[in-house]
């Protein structure tokens, strides 16, 4: 099992004693301010992993909430990648129980890649802390990253020569499509964090993968003393990191013009570009907004890749898109003098089951469907109309008062069929006679178009 730690007394004096000194209910109490707002009983959900960092954050916000009638759950996600895995969540959940404080553990029963194992178990913790908020109607979903933490983070991100959105490195504020994930302590030097354990005599458990060379993060901590007789202290390079934040908000902003003047996004999940705002704009603003608008209906994690968006970008504007082309699972086509952009048919998301008994669900990244409760979704699924599906309504819809769309729309509907056979296409305002079950389906992209922005604290 990973051993536990304790910290030494505090040494030094000045500003070293400032960064090893325990923090207050009082400084935390303003970092959370500059998270804010919460609801007046603030009930919040904690990443818990049993470190040091995770266990201060969970008793300095369990004070926090208490003291407004609110109250935490602290949640630990048992990735089962070591052999003691199970055992320490358990021990975590032994520890804040002692304090009365309500604990779960989220299992990861894999799969497991062979290659990228942190970046998709960490993919699938924020999966499984993100799903427990929206089962539980929690808003706000705390983690302990910390000063530290966001010096690492813009070292690594120097390394891979990533531009100004990722050198602003971690922000405090990230809006979810169900929740708020906020980090309160990027301001916090980690070693006041287990000064805040020792004040409490609180234990907590050391995780061996944070001494393993084998990852790039502790490479980086492991040289922490060369990067400070260089003057990149954590506290420096944090600091730059703020600096290149207000830089990515004044770009976002721009961004937030060029869509604001040259996208409509249509209520069947595609949208319309007018290419002049884009063309008006500077080149990496330009590129910029149209990654957003193919991100937002593509439901993609990450933009497209550089050189595929810079070429799409190239054909849009010069007018030479011809019949089109594909970028990050959406198809770019010219329309009526506009440029359509939609779902890509052969990446659409498979099929899904309707709830049973009333319920919410989320298909392709961009439709939520609402059965709601007393009817009865049962043999149901919804998932793309296709090609042929699309062939076959344009003989149902004849004479219906049908919503006009384009064409090319059709396949990347959302469709409802009962053992493959076709029951009804919202959008087209038709369903099958004996077929209506009462779900209503919205177009909510996980992906906003705009986003909530970068944020600094």
């Amino acid at each position: 099992m990973a051993e536990r730690g304790r910290v030494s007394p505090l040494r030094g004096s000045g500003s070293e004693a400032a960064r090893e000194a325990p923090l207050g209910d009082a400084e935390f109490a303003a970092a959370m301010a500059r998270v804010g707002p919460f609801e007046p009983e603030p009930e919040l959900a904690v990443a818990v992993s049993g470190g040091a960092d995770s266990l201060a954050l969970a008793l300095l916000a369990d004070r926090w909430a208490r003291a407004r009638g609110g109250a935490i759950a602290a949640l630990t996600v048992d990735h089962r990648l070591r052999p003691d895995s199970t055992v320490e969540a358990a021990q975590t959940g032994a520890w804040l129980a002692a304090r009365g404080i309500r604990h779960e553990i989220l299992v990861w029963e894999g799969p497991y890649p062979l290659r990228d194992l942190q970046a998709t178990a960490r993919a699938a913790r924020y999966r499984l802390l993100g799903d427990w908020c929206r089962r539980e109607n929690r808003l706000h979903l705390l983690t302990a990253h910390h000063q530290d933490d966001q010096a690492e983070t813009l070292i690594l991100r120097l390394g891979r020569g990533s531009g100004l959105a990722g050198l602003a490195a971690m922000a405090p504020i990230v809006e979810d499509g169900h929740h708020r994930l906020l980090r309160p302590l990027l301001a916090v030097p980690s070693a006041r964090l287990k000064a805040t354990l020792a004040a409490s005599s609180q234990d907590w458990i050391e995780d061996p993968s944070n001494r393993n060379l084998a990852f790039a993060r502790v490479r980086v901590r492991t040289s922490e003393p060369l990067f400070a007789e260089a003057g990149l202290t954590p506290e420096r390079l944090a600091e730059t990191s703020r600096h290149l934040a207000r830089a990515r908000i004044a770009q976002e902003q721009l961004v937030e013009r060029v869509l604001l003047a040259g996208v409509e996004l249509h209520p069947a999940g595609f949208a319309l570009v007018d290419p002049q705002p884009f063309a008006a704009a500077p080149d990496e603003i330009g590129l910029r907004a149209l990654a957003a608008v193919v991100t937002t209906i593509g439901g993609g994690e990450f933009p497209p890749r550089f050189d595929r968006l810079q070429r799409a970008a190239a054909a849009l504007l010069a007018g030479t898109l011809g019949r089109g082309r594909t970028l990050g699972g959406c198809r770019l086509m010219p329309w009526r003098g506009r440029i359509l952009v939609l779902r890509e048919p052969a990446a659409m998301a498979p099929a899904v089951a309707l709830p049973a008994a009333g319920g919410t669900i989320c298909w392709d990244h961009r439709f939520l469907i609402e059965v709601p409760a007393g009817c009865d979704g049962r043999g149901f699924g919804v998932g793309g109309l296709g090609l042929e599906g699309a062939a076959r309504m344009r003989g149902i819809v004849e004479g219906l008062p049908t919503p006009y769309l384009p064409s090319s729309v059709w396949p990347s509907l959302p469709a409802f069929r009962r053992e493959g056979t076709l029951l009804g296409v919202p959008h087209l305002g038709w369903m099958h006679a004996g077929a209506e079950i009462g779900a209503v389906v919205r177009f909510r992209p996980t992906r906003s178009l705009a986003g909530s922005g970068f944020t600094v604290v």
